[in-house]
């Protein structure tokens, strides 16, 4: 059955009480012992989104950068725009194709696929100064872990989404994106149904997993301390999907 385009009732509930994540912590465990003291169930149909910063956090995704030489390259960047060299040279090591770069601005496609800036590197809510947090290796793979462990743990089938903070071009402000998906499919696909007025739509598909994302921020925060919400009573589509569907094929990319 294919779901509504909206769903009624639908909320959006921040899960308080998470310590601060290190590497080789369980996820999973640390987000249900938090949902549990907070008296929060998950539950069949939920979807649990979860900010990458906790789980490269996790999974050891975190460079000291004390232990970086940056090349040439990235000392001549750095030295043109004023930055951490090594900063920089953690980017590029990121770095698939520099997609963009101006006014101090690195806009790359990561190894991943995603395009943004400073591939994802940020050092913003890590653990302590000096250091940057990466990416997850397989965003993927680390969201079909934590639903596995859930429905292990739980016996429930839940969707999982992992986030990330994109710019976006042509609009001012940030916006948080799945870069990680599992349990549900990212796209809802409304081509061949007809509109109220009969016209039959041929090309829309909704990119349900950037939307979700997107409105699970709204009680995350960004300083609140919540990296981590359940958003209950959306039909999601159900399937094996995987972030990378988000990715347009360069072949249809009119802006490459």
């Amino acid at each position: 059955m294919t779901p509504e385009a909206s769903s009624p009732g639908v909320r959006i509930i921040g899960i308080e009480g998470i310590p601060e994540v290190r590497p080789g912590d369980d996820l999973a465990a640390l987000i249900l012992g938090a949902a549990e003291r907070q008296g929060l169930a998950l539950e069949d149909g939920d979807v649990l989104v979860v900010t990458q910063k906790i789980v490269s956090k996790a999974e050891g995704r975190i460079v000291d950068l004390a232990t970086v030489e940056p090349g040439p390259f990235a000392r001549q960047i750095a030295q043109q725009w004023e930055k951490d060299p090594r900063v920089v040279e953690v980017v590029l090591r990121e770095t698939a194709r520099i997609v963009r770069m101006d006014r101090g601005v690195m806009i790359c496609e990561t190894k991943h696929g995603f395009i943004c800036a400073n591939a994802g590197v940020d050092s913003s809510n890590v653990e302590r100064l000096g250091t940057v947090s990466l990416l997850p290796e397989d965003p993927d793979r680390s969201a079909d872990w934590l639903r596995g462990r859930i429905e292990e743990g739980l016996g429930v089938s839940v969707a999982v989404i992992i986030t990330d903070t994109f710019g976006r071009p042509w609009r001012e402000g940030h916006v948080n994106f799945a870069i990680g998906v599992a349990g549900m499919l990212p796209l809802l696909d409304y081509a061949g149904q007809n509109d109220p007025a009969g016209y039959e739509l041929r090309v829309t598909q909704m990119a349900v997993a950037d939307e979700l994302a997107a409105a699970a921020e709204l009680a995350q925060g960004k300083l609140d301390r919540l990296p981590a919400a359940l958003v209950r009573g959306y039909a999601y589509p159900k399937g094996c999907g995987s972030a990378r569907d988000l990715l347009r094929d360069p072949e249809r990319d009119l802006f490459r």
